[in-house]
């Protein structure tokens, strides 16, 4: 089968694991137990070894792919000339009487006829372990049986299944008004009858799950549903049991077709998990936040400044880099990998990201314990200590160590933070030598990062390229927006890296990332330019902006990591933890920046 644009499925999960679903009615990627478990279906990184989980008409047909109101159960429906079937999907999600989220890993699929009669055929093509294991499938009453060498999975249904090949193909048709359900299970030996395991309710309990969380948020301006909808996502993301949010929840999906930039972003970054905590305090989720800020914690207590900047979503153990040479990769785009090697990397911009997310949190009213303190501490002082380095950046770049000018910035933001921490707790051990640094960096950025000849700050002191993420000094408070060299340097990256009205990070031509090929541009850097538009006080221009990069969004509200510059189809790992935290900060600024313009309007 041709492969789907990344953009053309829709997400499913229950804060354990997830699936994509494409606009078709097929599970193409899933992974099970969890998001960095080997997957199950992975026909989206080879479309013939794979496997999938496919039900669709029998007949042409037209279909179209929604979400449930306020939830993240997916109903796609089909629309054939003898009627209309829609398949809902979702994974149980809801809290037990333990107050945790049920713990079990199951996909429902709910198949209805709701006009006319609708021939329909499944392909359940489970591939175990990356489609290394030899998978076992096997007939029985109720379904289908599936056994790998370490896994084992059942399909439980009423439908008629028959052997073809590696696969398993059942064929029924629905009338008006009738259904059927099909239930897949991680770890059952054998199917069931599918009544057991009352499908019906647990869609109700899900959807009230994934209702209370939408209404939850605060928010209530014009673009509420576009933030609850990356909210709702956000959720999606997150590994219950540890509170680790991950990147995204698939691997190697390429950021150029035909390329070697595939990445594994089924882990935790500190940097996503700090940005994940100022976007809920923006949005007024205070205790949400603590939530996640006490994962950090917690992780900071424990490891202090050696922390590495990636995890696996149990905070535990490295992820080393590994290539599946068996698998073709998306749309022939190889290498496929699993792991990331970037956890051994020096980036030093996590200093700041997390005493940032530290400050914030202080500011709304958090209590800081002296414990917690001197693991945030020690982050200030490797900051102080480290910040002459060169290292990989925040682009995790596998060329260089270079001195980047942003991870400066952010070694900068440590200490900035860490000074104000330290003076609200009364902790003032070190503070006449961090206020050196913090003047030592600033003067180094100033002096060796800004280019007279550029007129702009450049991404690292050897260079006269740019980098999009010198966008962020302003917003950092490093220089006010003001400032003739944030002002040029806004224009030049505008004028150096857009293209279409999107930037991309750098350009590959000019910079020695360690990888060949280019990329598309990078959504949260555009995201970015509207903030920066916005202090401007350019709001019409970033009004439009903002509205344009809603425009990438998919047909369900999902944000890829980057969009291709000529095509502007979705490119790398979907969706994307950063582009969705991107939607609520940036659409909360926006929404205070147009309300500011009305209350001076009305005076």
């Amino acid at each position: 089968m041709a492969y789907k644009g990344i953009g053309e499925y829709g997400l499913i999960g229950n804060s354990y694991a997830a699936a994509l679903v494409s606009n078709d009615g097929s599970i193409d990627w899933c992974c099970l137990p969890r998001f960095d478990s080997p997957s199950v279906f992975a026909a989206i990184l080879d479309d013939e070894k794979g496997g999938r989980f496919h039900i669709m008409p029998q007949t042409p047909f037209q279909s179209h792919q929604a979400y449930l109101p306020n939830t993240n159960i997916l109903q796609t429906t089909f629309k054939t000339d003898t009627g209309t079937a829609s398949v809902i999907d979702f994974m149980p999600c809801y809290r037990t009487s333990g107050h945790g989220l049920a713990k079990f890993s199951e996909i429902h699929r709910l198949v209805e006829c709701t006009v006319g009669q609708v021939p329909l055929e499944v392909v359940f093509e489970p591939k175990l372990d990356y489609a290394r294991d030899d998978t076992l499938i096997t007939i029985s009453k109720y379904g289908v049986a599936v056994r790998g060498r370490a896994d084992k999975l059942a399909l439980s249904s009423m439908i008629p299944f028959a052997i073809d090949g590696d696969k398993a193909i059942g064929s029924f048709t629905l009338h008006q008004g009738e259904s059927a359900h099909l239930i897949l299970r991680y770890g059952a030996d054998q199917p069931r009858s599918p009544g057991l395991y009352d499908s019906r309710r647990k869609l109700e309990w899900t959807s009230a799950y994934w209702k209370e969380k939408a209404e939850g948020c605060v928010f209530t301006g014009p673009l509420r549903e576009v933030i609850v909808r990356s909210y709702l996502a956000l959720h999606l993301m997150v590994y219950s049991p540890t509170g680790a949010i991950i990147a995204a929840p698939t691997t190697s999906l390429p950021e150029e077709i035909g390329g070697e930039r595939n990445w594994d972003y089924r882990y935790a970054w500190l940097r996503d998990a700090s940005l994940t905590i100022n976007a809920l305090f923006y949005l007024g989720h205070i205790e949400e936040a603590l939530g996640f800020f006490n994962w950090l914690t917690t992780l900071c207590n424990k490891c202090g400044a050696r922390a590495q900047i990636l995890y696996d979503i149990d905070y535990e153990h490295p992820v080393e880099e590994q290539i599946l040479d068996h698998l073709k990769g998306y749309r022939n785009s190889r290498p496929v990998r699993i792991g990331n090697d970037a956890y051994t990397q020096l980036q030093l911009d996590v200093f700041g990201e997390v005493i940032e997310a530290a400050y914030n949190y202080l500011n709304v009213g958090g209590y800081i314990s002296r414990r917690t303190w001197e693991s945030l501490e020690s982050f200030v002082d490797a900051a102080c200590e480290n910040w002459r380095l060169p290292d990989n950046g925040i682009w995790e770049v596998r060329g260089g160590p270079y001195h980047f000018v942003h991870s400066k910035l952010m070694c900068w933001v440590a200490v900035d933070r860490g000074i104000k921490i330290a003076e609200h707790l009364g902790f003032k051990k070190d503070l006449k030598r961090w206020r050196k640094v913090a003047q030592d960096i600033r003067e180094e950025i100033l002096n060796r990062g800004w280019n007279p000849e550029k007129r702009a700050f450049t991404q690292h002191y050897d260079t006269t390229a740019l980098d999009a993420s010198n966008l962020l000094m302003p917003l950092f408070g490093f220089l006010p927006i003001t400032d003739e060299r944030i002002i040029s340097t806004i224009e030049r990256t505008m004028e150096e890296l857009g293209h279409n009205g999107l930037l991309r990070r750098y350009r590959t031509d000019e910079t020695d990332d360690g990888l060949s090929g280019s990329e598309g541009a990078f959504l949260w850097c555009s995201f970015w330019l509207v903030r920066n538009l916005l202090r401007m006080g350019r709001l019409e221009e970033a009004t439009a902006l903002y509205q344009r990069l809603l425009g990438y969004g998919n047909h369900l509200g999902l944000f890829p990591e980057m969009v291709d510059s000529v095509s502007e189809e979705a490119r790398g790992n979907f969706p994307q933890a950063l582009t969705h935290l991107a939607v609520i900060t940036t659409g909360l600024e926006l929404t205070w920046a147009v309300e500011g313009e009305k209350s001076r309007d009305s005076r």
